[in-house]
C-alpha cells in the first residue's frame, strides 16, 4: 500500500495553508527531493561505479575535490537550474554565482547548497549528506542579483539537509516547524515519520573534534573542561559523540539534545564551515526546532554574510547548553 503522507503531499498541504502561495516554493522543494534521491543512489553504488577518488581538482575552498562532489552538484545544478523558478544558484563546488539554466527574470529565489557534505568520508561507511537554503530575491522586480545571497539568516524561505546513512532522511523547515521524511525504497517515495521535531531544552551530549584542543581559544577549552567535569548538580559529565560528518554530528543533536561544536582556532579565526550553506540553513532548523546557533559572540542567524564563500565558526544545540556556552564566552573574554 502506498503511504498517504509523503514529502510531496504535506508539502503542498502546507501550501494550502498560505492563500497567497502560487506553487513555486513547493515545486523548488520536490525538485530538490528528486535530487537527493538520484545523489543517494551514487552515494549508495560509488564503491563500484569507480566514485570514490579524487578528481585531481581543488575547489575555492582549496580543498581536494571528490568525484562525487561534482556528480552531486551536476545532479543538483541541473534540476534546479532547469525548475525555472531560481534565477541564481551558489555550489560549495563552483568558484562563483552560477545562472540557472532556465532562469526568468520573474523567478522569485535564490538557492545555496552543499551538495555533498562530508564527502571525504565516502568510502568509510560513514553518513554524508546535502545542505541548502533557500532565499527570496530582494527586489522582486529585478533580475537575481549576486547580492540576494548576502542576506541575513532571518530572512530565509526554507532550509533543509539530507542524510545519506543506513537511511535516506529528507528534514526541511519553511518557517513553521522542522519536519523529517524518510525514504521509502519499496515505493521510492519520502515518507513523514517525524513531525515537528523539537530539540530537547537540554541534553546529555556533546560533539567535537576535540583533536584541535590544542589550539583552540581559551574560553572554548573552559566550556569543554567543565562540560567534562563531575558535577551532580549541572547533570554532567555529558556523553561525547563525534561523527565527523557535520550533517550527522548536526542531526543527532538536534534529535537527542546536547550541543555540537565547530569552533573557531587559531589556525582558523572564522573556522572551517561556510556561512551561507552550511552553517545559516542549519542555525534555521536549530532555531525552528526550538534550538539555537551561534558563532561565540552572536547567533547565526543574524549575520549577513560579506561574501557566498565567508566560513564560519558554528555552535548549535539546546537552548540551555547554548546559553551556558555563551556565559563561558563572555566570562572568560571578560
Amino acid at each position: 500500500m502506498i503511504p498517504t503522507q509523503t514529502l510531496a503531499r504535506f508539502i503542498h498541504a502546507q501550501e494550502k495553508q498560505v492563500p497567497q502561495s502560487t506553487g513555486e516554493l513547493s515545486d523548488l522543494l520536490t525538485s530538490i527531493a528528486l535530487g537527493v534521491k538520484i545523489i543517494a543512489r551514487l552515494v549508495q553504488t560509488a564503491g563500484f561505479k569507480g566514485l570514490q577518488g579524487y578528481t585531481g581538482r581543488v575547489n575555492v575552498q582549496g580543498e581536494k575535490t571528490h568525484l562525487l562532489d561534482e556528480e552531486a552538484d551536476q545532479v543538483l545544478m541541473e534540476l534546479l537550474g532547469s525548475s525555472g523558478h531560481f534565477g541564481l544558484l551558489v555550489s560549495e563546488e563552483r568558484d562563483s554565482v552560477v545562472a540557472a539554466k532556465e532562469g526568468r527574470r520573474d523567478a522569485k529565489y535564490v538557492v545555496a547548497f552543499d551538495p555533498l557534505d562530508g564527502s571525504s568520508n565516502i568510502g568509510t561507511n560513514i553518513p554524508v549528506g546535502t545542505i541548502f537554503t533557500i532565499f527570496r530575491k530582494v527586489d522582486p522586480d529585478k533580475e537575481a542579483q549576486h547580492d540576494d545571497f548576502l542576506q541575513k539568516g532571518r530572512s530565509i524561505v526554507a532550509a533543509g539537509y539530507s542524510i545519506y546513512g543506513a537511511k535516506v532522511s529528507f528534514v526541511y523547515s519553511c518557517g513553521a516547524g522542522v519536519h523529517g521524511f524518510t525514504l521509502d525504497p519499496d515505493v521510492g517515495e519520502f515518507v513523514l515519520t517525524e513531525e515537528k521535531i523539537v530539540i530537547p531544552d537540554k541534553g546529555k551530549i556533546y560533539s567535537v573534534n576535540e583533536g584541535y584542543y590544542p589550539i583552540w581559544d581559551e574560553p572554548t577549552i573552559k566550556f569543554i573542561e567543565s562540560i567534562k567535569k563531575e558535577d551532580e548538580e549541572r547533570g554532567t559529565p555529558y556523553s561525547g559523540r563525534y561523527v565527523g560528518s557535520l550533517v550527522s554530528d548536526f542531526d543527532r543533536t538536534i534529535r537527542k539534545g546536547g550541543i555540537f561544536l565547530h569552533p573557531a582556532n587559531k589556525k582558523r579565526e572564522r573556522g572551517k564551515l561556510r556561512l551561507l550553506y552550511e552553517c545559516m540553513p542549519l542555525a534555521f532548523i536549530a532555531e525552528q526546532a526550538g534550538g539555537r546557533a551561534v558563532d561565540g559572540t552572536c547567533d547565526i542567524l543574524d549575520i549577513k554574510p560579506q561574501n557566498i564563500h565567508e566560513r564560519c565558526p558554528f555552535i548549535a544545540g539546546g537552548k540551555y547548553e547554548i546559553d551556558w556556552f555563551m556565559r563561558v564566552m563572555a566570562e572568560t573574554r571578560g
